[in-house]
């Protein structure tokens, strides 16, 4: 499972005119769902984001999280985060999860999210979506279950 978060001051996602998700001050996450994915994969990445420190304290330095400073998380299901372009020029999707599974985990991780007491905002999953965002900072990472950067 894999994860850009950006923190927003504001940014909301669009599905054919209406507005489906909207936040202020929060997390934007891009979020892709791998075809090995699994609940534990869910759980590490809910929790490693929701208890990320990515706001400021009184003195300048990221200490705070969502929580700490009221915030919410607008979750955006994006499996081209899955594609691999080391061979040609056309991305694989090889390693996607199929819609059912990643559906699945997709609301697994927003309830998990939830759980963690963080307010969720959501696209709609397998829908063109149009979403716009303010990045504060700008402040954006890569997170991945697998991986270590």
């Amino acid at each position: 499972m894999r994860a850009v978060i950006q923190r927003v001051s504001n940014a909301s996602v669009t599905v054919a005119g209406e507005v489906t998700g909207q936040i202020g001050r929060g997390f934007l996450v891009l979020l892709g769902v791998a075809d090995d994915d699994t609940e534990d994969d869910v759980i590490y990445l809910a929790g490693k984001i929701a208890g990320l420190r990515l706001f400021e304290d009184d003195d300048g330095k990221m200490n705070r999280s969502l929580a700490d400073v009221g915030g919410k998380m607008l979750v955006v299901s994006q499996f081209t985060l899955m594609g691999d372009c080391r061979k040609g020029r056309r991305p694989s999707f090889i390693r996607a999860a199929r819609p059912e599974q990643a559906d699945e985990l997709y609301r697994s991780f927003i309830a998990e999210v939830k759980g963690q007491g963080i307010e969720v905002e959501t696209g709609r999953f397998q829908q063109h979506m149009d979403v716009e965002l303010t990045n504060d900072g700008p402040v954006t990472l890569l997170v991945d279950s697998r991986k270590e950067f």
